[in-house]
């Protein structure tokens, strides 16, 4: 019987000693985004989704040398999608990242349409279209001097 318990305490110290490699086994993507001229592009949303991910998306962003890091990624199928606002969307489909891999994956990204929206708003001035007219008052002494030149 003891021997049974020693073969059995070995057994769960040798799987308990194994988890923290397990954990470890984490794979991590890397590369730089440029532009198609060959720029590097700063502040650039980098995605990498998976169903193999319990949070199901990771997400870093590029920096002053258009360089990303996304770390702790689990083995299997990813997508990896660009965005930055002014450049077309680009994304990269059956990516496999195995454990202890690192996936350099470089993107070129394109100019996309540039658009402008304009709102012009206003008010109408108040005109009173009901009377037209305009008054004035004339005094005596107006009517005399102009019949004065008159004649």
């Amino acid at each position: 019987m003891t021997a049974k318990l020693c073969f059995l305490l070995g057994v769960v110290c040798i799987c308990v000693g194994l988890l923290p490699a397990v954990a470890l086994a984490q794979g991590t993507m890397v590369g730089q985004v440029k532009d198609e001229s060959g720029g590097v592009l700063p502040g650039v949303t980098v995605e990498a989704s998976s169903p193999a991910l319990i949070e199901k998306v990771k997400t870093a962003v590029t920096d002053e040398q258009g360089r990303y890091r996304i770390v702790d990624l689990r083995p299997g199928t990813y997508k990896v999608t660009f965005t930055l606002t002014g450049f077309n969307t680009l994304s990269r489909d059956g990516l496999q990242l195995s454990a202890d891999q690192t996936l350099n994956l470089n993107a070129d990204m394109k100019v996309g349409s540039l658009s402008e929206t304009i709102t012009v708003s206003g008010q109408t001035p108040q005109v009173d279209v009901q009377q037209a007219s305009r008054v004035t008052n004339i005094t005596r002494e107006v009517i005399d001097m102009l019949r004065c030149r008159a004649t």
